[in-house]
């Protein structure tokens, strides 16, 4: 790392908060994350010698936190040893290190897991977990991501975004090393590069990672443009690129890593390096076969070191909806299935393999585990470093909090929800489809919200409707049916900025906020572009929106603020080329903006977890002078719609007192196209369906 880095980090965080805290007061951040509530994550296992069934799977970790992207150690690991070894306790059954997220971050820990042997008598054939001994490797350095971890001897070998790349757009993923007896922490990446998905030799002389390099992210969002380099463990020096376009290295002795890639039949499939013995290493000296056939897509391998046999993937079958683990023998060409035969309608991520090929894990929703129902959070505590400011994930999109801050109003597509802020007396207020919610400062239990369909045209029918959600009585404020969105009263309560198509273009207008158009309309901005995402500041003074009108039509935002009669337009912050900053909110003092954007980069290979449509989305903070951007979370999923709150929720986690469904989130989206061969007159599937990362 960079001399004294951690320290000057920490220091900058303290007075960064220091700053927040004086500028701000309390409050808090409440914003949503697509399908992460749903994440009932645990890491099971199945023995390889015997016919997958139920009977044989095993739950290794603790069914109470979201724990993913395990790893078998290679030999005997004790960290603290006095706590697990003793005279009475022998060796564990089993050895884990893994990612779990709790208080909402990420950290890496290692259990101890200690099996209750089979008993014929009970008839039981399962392996059950009687004890187990639960140890954090590394200590909290702020908010921040980690992932990936393997071990090698007493070094711990992870993916980081602690240390901000300070490039807007700009991935902060790198790989460290801990020495666990020392806590000593050495950078491996190169500053102004990003890695992910790190993997060590079975010598732990070298690490493999899927890289950017130098070149960066260009906003895919399916299969990363990584390729995949080598440097030594130690120090990640002699670094050097081996593959080109490849991600999710595994090493299966010291000269052969199998990794991902999507061909150009564009079916997902693994490949094999084979890296030459003696000489120089590059991208030339390197052979590259494929491994597994098309007519299905095979990703995310994991080997076991020395073992040319086979292999573990993560497929999707053209047969089901579902993603599972597989074994693929390296000698034969063939498949052999297992998750599916244990729990077929259960997504399954991101296998790993014992040392001794013994037994395959990989994590999947648990669902009940031993009859026990996980608890459905409507609020869920995220760790914030700032005092007097709390940070929530919420179980619905657009949510806006009432003035006297006791319910809250959100989207649950389709319809709009009110709730208490202790999840009690939810209730839906608006049957039809509509989307952004946002309170009357003045007029009690009165909500505005866009009716209609979301990311539509111009022309599309969206109008503003007010709700009364004590009466459910709805009365619409705009009726020329085109694309009416986003409204956002005026802190006085008399009128609404609003994003509308009327004139072919979306772009901001206000309306009285009881009559609506038919009292008229004042036009605040004008051009052939999308202002959008509007919201009134608490002292009226400003209106702040995302536009793309650097370049319309791309895709790419960045936001501005406006006073209410249209003067002092100014750009307050962009992410970046072509990068997306959306949906801001006032801070209450009105000084700040909160807001989500791909601002962070994009932390993990998408195609390792569930589907996200914008898997770079992380919350921010910025004041409105374009200074002091703050990262609130960091992760690999998509986060969005947050609010300001101007009170202080206390930072702990909500449960639904409502039976919801769980575990119902979708897998990639562009793994259900599958290409296409037909016969004569065949559309090239090329052609004819998205293709993942378009």
């Amino acid at each position: 790392m960079k001399p004294n880095s951690i320290l000057y980090l920490l220091l900058h965080l303290l007075v960064l908060s220091f700053c927040l805290a004086a500028d701000h007061g309390p409050s808090s951040i409440v914003f949503t994350t697509n399908g992460r509530l749903d994440y009932y994550f645990d890491i099971f296992t199945l023995p390889i010698g015997h016919p997958p069934h139920p009977t044989t799977e095993t739950r290794i970790t603790d069914a109470q936190s979201v724990n993913f992207n395990g790893h078998f150690p290679s030999s005997t690991f004790f960290p603290n040893q006095t706590r697990i070894r003793s005279p009475t306790r022998p060796d564990p059954s089993l050895q884990i290190i893994y990612v779990t997220e709790r208080n909402g971050f990420s950290n890496i820990y290692y259990d101890a897991v200690y099996f209750d042997s089979p008993s014929s008598i009970r008839k039981r054939s399962a392996l059950e977990v009687v004890d187990r001994v639960q140890v954090p490797l590394l200590g909290l350095d702020g908010v921040s991501m980690k992932d990936k971890p393997s071990l090698t001897g007493e070094y711990l070998v992870y993916v980081s975004t602690h240390e901000d790349s300070g490039v807007p757009r700009t991935s902060s993923a790198a790989v460290y090393s801990t020495e666990l007896n020392s806590g000593l922490t050495r950078r491996l990446t190169p500053y102004g590069v990003a890695d992910f998905s790190p993997a060590v030799s079975p010598s732990g002389v070298w690490t493999a990672a899927a890289s950017y390099g130098p070149k960066g992210w260009d906003g895919d969002v399916e299969e990363l443009s990584t390729d995949i380099y080598v440097f030594l463990t130690r120090d990640g020096t002699r670094r050097v690129k081996v593959v080109e376009h490849g991600g999710w290295p595994s090493w299966v002795d010291e000269s052969t890593i199998y990794f991902h890639r999507r061909g150009e039949d564009q079916w997902w499939s693994i490949y094999r390096a084979i890296l030459p013995r003696g000489g120089p290493i590059s991208t030339e000296s390197v052979v590259v076969e494929r491994v597994t056939p098309p007519g299905l897509h095979a990703f995310t391998p994991a080997t076991s070191p020395g073992n040319h046999d086979f292999i573990a993937v993560a497929t999707r079958r053209p047969t089901t909806s579902f993603r599972h683990v597989e074994l693929f023998d390296l000698v034969k060409g063939e498949f052999k299935e297992l998750t599916r035969l244990v729990a077929p309608r259960t997504h399954h991520y991101n296998p790993f393999i014992s040392p001794d090929s013994s037994r395959v894990g990989y994590h999947k929703c648990r669902g009940n585990a031993n009859g026990k129902k996980s608890p459905k959070l409507f609020l869920q505590n995220i760790h914030s470093s700032i005092p007097n400011l709390s940070v929530l994930r919420i179980d619905g999109t657009f949510p806006s909090f009432s003035p006297a801050g006791d319910r809250i109003a959100f989207a649950n597509l389709p319809g709009i929800y009110v709730v208490n802020r202790d999840g009690s007396n939810r209730r839906q207020v608006y049957p039809g489809k509509a989307f952004s919610t946002t309170w009357d400062p003045v007029r009690k239990g009165v909500i505005y919200t866009g009716a209609g369909p979301e990311f539509a045209p111009e022309s599309a029918e969206v109008d503003i409707i007010s709700i009364d959600v004590d009466q459910i009585a709805f009365k619409k404020l705009t009726t020329n049916g085109k694309n009416n969105a986003f409204p956002s009263p005026s802190p006085d309560g008399k009128r609404i900025v609003f994003r509308s198509g009327l004139s072919g273009h979306k772009n901001l207008y206000i309306m009285d906020a009881e009559e609506g158009e038919t009292l008229g309309l004042q036009r605040l901005t004008e051009g052939p572009w999308t202002d959008t995402m509007c919201n009134w500041s608490p002292d009226g003074d400003w209106i702040a929106f995302a536009s793309d009108r650097e370049n319309p039509g791309s895709g790419s935002f960045e936001l501005y603020v406006i006073h209410p009669n249209g003067t002092g337009l100014r750009k307050v912050i962009q992410s970046g080329s072509g990068g997306r900053t959306n949906h801001p909110w006032f801070s209450p003092d009105g000084k700040s903006l909160v807001f989500t954007s791909d601002y962070g980069g994009i932390s993990a290979e998408p195609i390792s977890n569930p589907h996200h449509y914008q898997p770079y989305g992380e919350i921010f903070t910025v004041k409105l002078d374009g200074s002091d951007v703050t990262r609130l979370t960091q992760n690999s999923f998509e986060d969005g719609t947050p609010v300001w709150v101007p009170s202080f929720i206390r930072p702990s986690d909500v449960e639904w007192p409502i039976d919801r469904p769980s575990c119902s989130f979708d897998d990639l989206h562009c793994l259900s196209d599958f290409p296409s061969h037909g016969g004569v007159g065949a559309v090239p599937w090329l052609l004819s369906k998205p293709q993942c990362g378009a």
